[in-house]
């Protein structure tokens, strides 16, 4: 059967199963709420508006998960890694992988569907911290929704993959990208967007489903008040606000966690951090500059304030505050209470009565040296003054930029009443530079390399684990240790399970209860993803989008594991027999000769780190997953200044840099680039074998 007449075959196979159980992908708000009716299906990425990613399904066990094996693959075709959460909607599972390519796809064999290419702009991975990764997409009434990384919003015909609208939700000349998935509240797609340490200002935005018409925007920071404020909010936030931060954006940006509570009509966002990340750069004179850092009630049909809980009043440590959010209804004291739940990236685990955003508790979950606790008077966190960083004197403070929790998703267990998410302990030696010399559509964190810095006796390891967290109590129930950090986003079902990949390579699945671990299969990257459960004819899947992503493989160098392995779809159930294919062996070739001094090394070193490490890596170690220069080939070398300064690569994502190096510059981290090649020669990536399963 020729690839075209296959197509067809399943295109003809789509429509036909779609005429006998109804419309493709009819899903609507009253079908979300009512989601725990539909267990078989995981239509948004939180599987409920409550953000639980919690299966009532339990035909897969703590009794049989011992029988898991691999049903079906996707092979992605890339690298680049993945942090996608698939949907599935009446035996059809919808995906994104890198650059936003849809994929749907017959979630019983894995027969592709159809696929879409939106067509992003690969050159705008320039203007964005951590790869060219999406993290879902949405369903609604026969459309399938889902943004690109230079901005756009769109939405294709969830039985065909046509085009259905198109629109720009961010100005085409900031440095603005869109990496979360988008949600659909009341007929609105509500999506945030990236870009803070590039210059932005950070907003929310809710387009009509149906047409793609914009309908409210929420900003998460104050602009020019010369201009005028948008809302009451914004001229209540620009009295937290001094100095001229507009310049710059300010940040704020809502890049990954929404979440919504039906009944009380409030659509919940956390926003990030601010640009610059010291304070005293960003607003010299102080203030909380709100919204930053923060969890901020609207209505969902406006997009009106409501309420906020700011969690780092004035953030100066990019603590993001746009973890998932997660709402229950929990005893705290003997009193049944409407929460919200977050792991936050700055230590604490946070406990909200989302009906008004009162801080019910406030508990470290890591070893935390920003702040000793969080004042439940005041709900403010008590800061160590003697952790406070200047342009002269570097402090290692923990959590580092990396977060205690980041993006990976959390789950609650209604079940086991407890919350799960993977944690990790790192230190970071923040400084400042003395003033803030901004640099439009540049990488601004404004850290000084010439400050003073800490003794090496300061630093903190970088370790990993996952917690089980009882949010009544609010405390550790107990702990899963792992190699490293950076592991997986996770799932819990009612079959007692807790399912998670590592950053070893892991795939894993323990006992909720107590964190057994009763089976495991290594795939050979880190599912850094959150996975999901669904049926289809009675028979339960287990689904991952595997593919080592995010800023600790790109940014962290030799802290990162090193996955070689692509990007892969894998969907497992009991019995099954597929298995993956190896990968080959990888080894840094001897470079070409070079004749450069210490010195023109020390300065291609100094101005890789500058321009070049928030893409390939500490010390030249991409982790597999943005192409590692010490491998590049014979051509590449021989390319080198076409490729930086002229942009021969644009279609690959490496865009031209030349207004941000001189020529000069470039021969210099060329230098560097072999000098450590020459260095690591004969150093082998990939592993002859991939797959290995079994139970404890």
């Amino acid at each position: 059967m020729s690839p075209r007449f296959g197509m067809i075959a399943a295109c003809l196979w789509f429509l036909g199963a779609a005429s006998a159980q109804g419309a493709v992908a009819d899903v609507g708000g009253a079908r979300i709420i009512a989601a725990d009716k539909e267990p078989q299906n995981w239509m948004t990425v939180g599987r409920t508006y409550g953000e639980g990613r919690f299966s009532p399904l339990a035909a897969i066990n703590d009794r049989n998960v011992g029988r898991l094996g691999l049903a079906w693959y996707l092979d992605l075709d890339t690298k680049l890694g993945s942090e996608t959460t698939p949907l599935v909607v009446d035996g059809v599972m919808y995906t994104v992988g890198a650059w936003n390519v849809i994929y749907a796809l017959d979630a019983k064999t894995g027969r592709l569907l159809w696929r879409y290419d939106p067509k992003s702009r690969h050159d705008w991975l320039r203007y964005m911290c951590c790869g060219p990764a999406s993290r879902g997409l949405a369903v609604w009434k026969g459309r399938v929704i889902a943004a690109t990384i230079d901005g756009r919003l769109f939405a294709v015909d969830a039985a065909t993959g046509k085009p259905l609208w198109d629109v720009r939700t961010t100005d085409p000349n900031k440095p603005y990208s869109i990496t979360g998935a988008p949600r659909v509240v009341r007929g609105l797609v509500v999506i945030g967007n990236a870009g803070g340490e590039f210059g932005v200002r950070g907003y929310v935005s809710a387009y009509a489903a149906t047409s793609g018409k914009l309908k409210w925007r929420f900003y998460t920071v104050p602009g020019n008040p010369a201009k005028g404020f948008e809302s009451k909010a914004m001229a209540m936030a620009a009295k937290t606000w001094h100095g001229k931060w507009w310049r710059s954006g300010g940040g704020g940006p809502a890049w990954d966690a929404f979440s919504y509570d039906p009944d009380l009509d409030l659509l919940y966002v956390g926003t990030g951090n601010g640009n610059a990340w010291s304070r005293d750069l960003r607003s010299p004179g102080g203030g909380d500059n709100l919204f930053l850092c923060s969890i901020v009630a609207l209505r969902a049909d406006t997009g009106r304030y409501v309420w906020h809980y700011q969690e780092v009043p004035g953030e100066n440590w990019d603590y993001d505050c746009v973890q998932q959010m997660t709402l229950a209804d929990i005893k705290i004291g003997g009193v049944e209470r409407k929460v919200l739940m977050q792991a936050s990236k700055d230590g604490f685990f946070y406990v909200l009565d989302r009906t008004n955003g009162k801080l019910l508790s406030a508990q470290p979950f890591v070893h935390t040296t920003w702040a000793s606790r969080i004042d439940m008077k005041t709900g403010r966190p008590v800061e160590n003054e003697q952790n406070l960083y200047t342009d002269k004197q570097a402090k290692v403070v923990s959590p580092s930029p990396f977060g205690a929790h980041n993006w990976q998703p959390m789950s609650y267990d209604p079940l086991t009443r407890l919350v799960y998410f993977p944690a990790q302990e790192s230190g970071w030696a923040y400084s400042r530079t003395t003033t803030f010399d901004y640099h439009p559509m540049a990488w601004n964190i404004s850290q000084n390399p010439k400050a003073k810095r800490p003794p090496a006796s300061a630093n903190v390891p970088a370790t990993g684990f996952t917690l089980a967290w009882d949010p009544a109590a609010n405390k550790e129930a107990w702990r899963i240790p792992h190699g490293g950090p950076w592991n997986g986003g996770v799932l819990t079902t009612a079959g007692n399970l807790l399912i998670e990949g590592t950053q070893g390579g892991e795939f894993v699945a323990y006992r909720a209860s107590n964190g057994d671990k009763l089976w495991h299969m290594h795939i050979g990257t880190g599912a850094v993803a959150g996975p999901i459960s669904y049926s289809v004819d009675g028979e339960q899947y287990i689904a991952v989008s595997a593919g080592w992503a995010g800023s600790l493989p790109i940014i962290g160098g030799g802290i990162a594991a090193i996955h070689d392995t692509p990007t892969r779809l894998l969907v497992f159930k009991l019995g099954g027999g597929e298995t993956l294919p190896q990968t080959p062996r990888r080894v840094i070739a001897p470079p070409p000769p070079s004749n450069a001094s210490a010195a023109e090394i020390a300065r291609g070193e100094a101005a890789y780190n500058k321009t070049c490490r928030i893409c390939h890596g500490g010390d030249l170690v991409s982790s597999g997953m943005i192409p590692d220069l010490r491998f590049m080939s014979a051509a590449t070398h021989a390319e080198f200044d076409s490729i930086v300064l002229g942009g021969a690569r644009a279609d690959r994502g490496m865009a031209s840099f030349a207004d941000s190096v001189s020529a000069p510059d470039v021969e210099a981290i060329h230098a560097y680039i072999i000098s450590v090649a020459k260095r690591e020669q004969g150093r082998v990536f990939g592993s002859d074998r991939i797959q290995e399963s079994g139970s404890k």
